[in-house]
C-alpha cells in the first residue's frame, strides 16, 4: 500500500478507518493526543487514543515502527516530520524519486544496486566524507586554539556545567555595550 511522506505532518498516523479495515491491534496510549488540522481546528474525530506496531518496507528498507491512530483521513497512512528526520532519505523532487540511502542501522542495509553501487556502499563512502570533514574541523579547532594559548583564561562553574570565560572578549563586549548606550 502507498504511504504519504508529509514534511508538515508533525507525526506518523494511521487512519482508524484503514486500521479497522486490514485488522491491526490496537495498543491504548496512557493520555490521549488531542490534534489540530493543517487549518488549526481539532480534528472533529476526537483525540489519537491508540497507537499499531507496523513493519515497513521499501526498496531494501525495512523497519518495525509504532504509528498513531486517527480518524478522518483521506491517507490510510502519513509519514511525516519524525520519520523524514530519523530517516533521512533522498528525494528528486523533480521525478517524486524517494532512495533510503542514509538510514539507522535499525533499518537494515539490505540495499539495492544502484549505478553499479550498492546503496550500503554508497551510505559508507558519505559516511566517511563526513568523518573526514569532522577531522579537518578538529584540526581546525586545534590550530585557533593554538593561536589563543597565550591569553589568560578563566574556568568557571555555571549551573553544574563547566564553562570557559575569556577574560579579554568579555571587557571587549562590556566596552562596545557602553559605546552603544
Amino acid at each position: 500500500m502507498e504511504a504519504l511522506l508529509d514534511s508538515g505532518a508533525m507525526g506518523l498516523v494511521m487512519s482508524s478507518e484503514f486500521t479497522k479495515k486490514q485488522g491491526f491491534k490496537l495498543k491504548k496510549l496512557e493520555r490521549p493526543m488531542q490534534v489540530r488540522n493543517v487549518d488549526g481546528t481539532f480534528n472533529q474525530e476526537g483525540p489519537i487514543e491508540n497507537t499499531v506496531g507496523v513493519n515497513i518496507y521499501y526498496q531494501g528498507h525495512r523497519e518495525r515502527t509504532e504509528i498513531d491512530v486517527i480518524g478522518g483521513q483521506k491517507w490510510k497512512v502519513i509519514l511525516g516530520i519524525p520519520w523524514l528526520a530519523r530517516h533521512n532519505p533522498k528525494i528528486d523532487w523533480r521525478t517524486g524519486e524517494v532512495k533510503m540511502m542514509r538510514c539507522p542501522e535499525e533499518c537494515g542495509k539490505q540495499w539495492r544496486p544502484v549505478q553499479g553501487k550498492l546503496g550500503w556502499e554508497k551510505q559508507k563512502e558519505e559516511e566517511a566524507r563526513e568523518e573526514a570533514g569532522k577531522r579537518r574541523e578538529e584540526k581546525e579547532k586545534k590550530k585557533k586554539k593554538k593561536q589563543k594559548k597565550g591569553k589568560t583564561m578563566e574556568v568557571r562553574k555555571v549551573a553544574e556545567e563547566w564553562e570557559i570565560w575569556d577574560e579579554e572578549e568579555e571587557a571587549k563586549k562590556l566596552v562596545l555595550e557602553k559605546f552603544h548606550r
